[in-house]
């Protein structure tokens, strides 16, 4: 009797009042105890309500309906495809949509609405990946931003590859500790290349200065990133290399130059296809042969035989630090010896000579870095402690 009332009173009423007594309708369905009768009188009001030409009203419902798993699956499914200013709370916060229904919505949604899945709570890899594949680059970077969502590692490259020239998905990536580092490296790729075609168009360097001081800054950042990555994350980053093309005879060298081990046993069982356990057991035979044969099968050029044997003696004769920074930058001992040894050699060739050169010029200009840095800090603390001392 109640709803048959209240479904002879909206067909007058005001849209302000409609939506307040639907809103109100919905409540009573989640939290009254209803009859059945009653209870199936109500669903019919509110399937009705759908309908209602004012927005208002079906805006009411899904307020009330969208975090509830009580609500009718029917009513929700119905809003979850209305309009975006309706659907938004129940795309957002619905637990009655599939995950199938969310890729859908999500292939055929507008920007709001692919957002709006992206911020829900336990997000799926599949629906993840819809966002991923097809989404906007708002909705990606509320996917990054969403510490729920599940990501696999495609996902995260196809993000990069769709949106990674855009300075607010890199940032937002970029400060994720558990970020892939085959996608941290591609995300720095993104970058390098965005910049060398910023100062190409400015006139400010030729293409091929461009390319050369992109080339040299991404294999740094490259570098850097493999000194954080252990295991399956630092196969990943080889493996991305690799088809990426930018696993060279530079980078390899540079990443022995700088006392990376795991990088140089890694890129060599990647180009190799050999286990790491027998890369990394040949590469402690002190001996010659067993590095020549093994740079050899990863094809690298034999005129960087030598510089590979002097520098991998050098290695493991000084020893190398096992931290984040003492993997990450040039040795500047290691590189001096290297290229003191090669210009010595009348079979270096010259491409190698200018990397050696290069290579001994940014160690100097690290190290002195790093030694000035260092005077900075002990002039900071000598007060302080000239203060300890007074008291």
């Amino acid at each position: 009797m109640i709803v048959r009332q209240f479904i002879n009173w909206i067909r007058t009423a005001p849209a302000g009042e409609r939506a307040e007594a639907t809103r109100a309708l919905a409540r009573a369905w989640l939290i009254s105890d209803l009859s059945h009768d009653d209870r199936v009188a109500a669903e019919g009001a509110l399937l009705m309500l759908l309908d209602d030409p004012s927005p208002l009203v079906r805006q009411a419902m899904a307020e009330a309906f969208a975090r509830s798993i009580e609500a009718p699956a029917a009513i929700v499914r119905a809003l979850s495809a209305d309009q975006p200013s309706v659907a938004l709370p129940v795309l957002e916060h619905s637990p009655l949509l599939i995950d199938a229904d969310l890729v859908d919505i999500v292939a055929t949604g507008n920007d709001e609405v692919q957002c709006a899945v992206a911020r829900r709570i336990a997000l799926p890899v599949s629906v993840c990946a819809a966002i991923a594949e097809v989404g906007c680059a708002a909705s990606a970077l509320e996917l990054i931003e969403n510490p729920h969502a599940e990501l696999a590692p495609f996902s995260w490259n196809r993000i990069v590859e769709r949106h990674g020239h855009l300075a607010a998905i890199r940032e937002a990536m970029l400060v994720l500790d558990d970020l892939p580092a085959a996608t941290r490296a591609a995300l720095v790729a993104k970058l390098s290349e965005t910049l060398a075609q910023f100062v190409v168009a400015r006139n400010w360097l030729s293409a091929d200065r461009a390319e050369r001081v992109t080339i040299e800054a991404r294999d740094r950042s490259t570098i850097n990133i493999a000194a954080r990555s252990r295991g399956d994350d630092m196969r990943g980053l080889v493996h991305h290399l690799r088809v990426t093309g930018q696993l060279t005879a530079g980078l390899i060298l540079r990443a022995l130059l700088s006392s990376n081990l795991d990088l140089f046993d890694a890129a060599l069982a990647e180009l190799a296809d050999l286990p790491l356990a027998r890369v990394s057991a040949l590469l402690h035979d002190r001996g010659g042969n067993s590095l020549h044969a093994l740079l050899r099968r990863a094809g690298l050029p034999e005129a960087t035989f030598a510089a590979f044997q002097v520098a991998l003696d050098a290695c493991h004769e000084q020893g190398f630090v096992d931290s984040d920074d003492g993997a990450a930058r040039l040795r500047r001992r290691m590189v001096e010896r290297v290229l003191t040894h090669c210009e010595t050699d009348r079979g270096a060739a010259e491409p190698l000579m200018v990397l050696l050169r290069r290579f001994a010029t940014e160690s100097a200009r690290e190290e002195a870095r790093l030694f000035c840095d260092e005077l900075v800090a002990d002039e900071a603390i000598a007060p302080v402690y000239d203060d300890l001392i007074a008291a």
